[in-house]
């Protein structure tokens, strides 16, 4: 299996090859993962990714999911399961309104392109 900082990188790449206008997003984020007992805390740099098993001072957003899901969106996620991940509570983002706005916006108009191209 694969280290967390792997996980992270593989995730933040398939993201991004989904959105690609978000390649060039420059943003610190703190990522964390909970499992049954335990919560591991990452700092992750884009672009890049840089990614450091600690707690962010100059995080932007706070990323927080489960251990388990974040697995299984690392290895076969895909823009529409990391969005219903979303909705549903198991992806949780707190801090600056403006970026998750932003990213919130990109996402968006990304998946309009999608269906504007299976449309045609």
């Amino acid at each position: 299996m694969a280290s967390t900082s792997d996980l992270i990188k593989t995730a933040i790449e398939r993201f991004q090859a989904e959105v690609p206008a978000l390649q060039k997003l420059k943003l610190v984020f703190g990522l964390e993962l909970r499992a049954k007992h335990d919560i591991q805390l990452y700092r992750v740099e884009v672009p890049g990714p840089v990614i450091k098993k600690d707690l962010a001072q100059d995080e932007r957003v706070l990323v927080q999911i489960d251990r388990a899901q974040f697995n299984q969106l690392a290895e076969n996620g895909s823009l529409k399961s990391y969005r219903k991940a979303y909705e549903t509570g198991h992806i949780k983002a707190t801090g600056d309104s403006n970026v998750k706005k932003l990213i919130a916006q990109v996402v968006e108009r990304q998946e309009e392109r999608a269906r504007l191209k299976k449309a045609h």
